[in-house]
């Protein structure tokens, strides 16, 4: 029987349920036998045709080429500046690609790639109302379908394996979340994906997403955001593939090695009864330095929260995120903040 939800998640994830009853416990049960977690409101396209990897390598970030069936991976939709405008989760079954992308956004990515077809052999659609999306965490002992347990080991820089369901739709294997926990997407018929047997709300998966510095597009980015500064460098962007739109700065701060900002993962005082808004400011010596993204309660880490912050703060700062005190986490963030006291020289000089 399915579960009731609890208490509704923030927008734009309204329609999902945050919890069950005990987000804690939910988190556990992630991490001991798995759960399974409602993501049902991405909107999921489909496209067709001899053409489709072809044409996706040549617009998107990713080496699409010679993609084998039965197999996915993430990509970029970057504007002519380099800027993230889609991020794309994508399996392909040997005739059609499926892409799984941030709620609200398959109008504008459909509009984009319908402008870039030409004479193409492709055809695009827009699926959401028959296909949705949810995310199976943990080490899967309490989920009983065996093509998801079959599934080959995430490994980096690979392909992620992708395996068809009995009832229809496949499971692809993802990066892990948290501490290194095992995780899969799972793309089903709508009409056959409300039954799960543990469900597990989107605060004790954003907990682990926190953890595992995974940014979601326009809640831990913002309209200015590189994929250098949030880590999708690699994961969606293949750094020796021809050219696309925005490719000249994804290159060029490649081969400085210095984005302007990074994506850290920020602890933050326990003794505030709330967490701090969703855009809300990160504040160091009195002035804005970056805004939070996802703010969650860890079972283990307490109250941690994503941030854009610029390159130049300090590991050590004392931060405040929306009058909360924060430190940053240097061994679960990104990249290294750069040295304030090496620039300060060199401008003086």
């Amino acid at each position: 029987m399915t579960a009731v939800a609890v208490s509704a998640a923030d927008p734009p994830d309204e329609t999902l349920a945050a919890h069950y009853g005990d987000p804690l416990r939910e988190q556990r049960t992630m991490l001991s036998s798995g759960a399974i977690v409602d993501r049902g409101n991405r909107s999921v396209l489909t496209i067709t045709g001899p053409d489709r990897l072809r044409w996706l390598h040549d617009i998107t970030s990713q080496h699409l080429i010679g993609l084998p069936a039965m197999a996915g991976s993430e990509a970029l939709v970057l504007s002519p500046h380099g800027h993230v405008e889609h991020h794309l989760v994508l399996a392909d079954d040997g005739t059609t690609t499926y892409i799984d992308v941030e709620p609200g956004t398959a109008d504008s990515l459909r509009a984009y790639l319908d402008a870039m077809r030409f004479m193409l052999r492709v055809e695009v659609r827009d699926v959401t109302a028959d296909w949705a999306v949810g995310t199976v965490v943990g080490p899967l002992t309490s989920q009983p379908a065996e093509p998801i347990v079959a599934l080959p080991a995430y490994a980096p820089d690979q392909p992620y394996p992708v395996v068809a369901l009995p009832g229809g739709g496949f499971a692809r294997r993802m990066p892990p979340l948290g501490d290194g926990v095992p995780t899969v997407d799972l793309l089903r018929p709508r009409a056959d994906a409300g039954e799960v047997a543990a469900p597990a709300g989107l605060w004790a998966y954003d907990a682990l997403r926190v953890q595992a510095g995974r940014p979601r597009l326009g809640i831990d980015t913002d309209a200015r955001t590189i994929p250098h500064e949030v880590g999708w460098i690699n994961r969606a962007v293949h750094l020796d593939k021809g050219c696309y739109r925005g490719q000249e700065t994804v290159a060029r701060v490649h081969n400085l090695g210095r984005p302007p900002r990074r994506l850290v993962v920020l602890h933050l005082d326990g003794s505030a009864e709330t967490l701090p808004t969703r855009g809300s400011a990160v504040q160091w010596r009195d002035r804005a330095v970056g805004f939070v993204g996802t703010s969650a309660r860890h079972h283990e880490l307490g109250p941690i929260a994503l941030a854009l912050v610029k390159r130049s703060v300090p590991d050590e700062a004392e931060l405040l995120a929306e009058a909360v005190p924060a430190r940053i986490d240097p061994e679960l963030s990104l990249t290294p903040s750069e040295p304030v006291v090496a620039r300060e020289r060199i401008r003086r000089v």
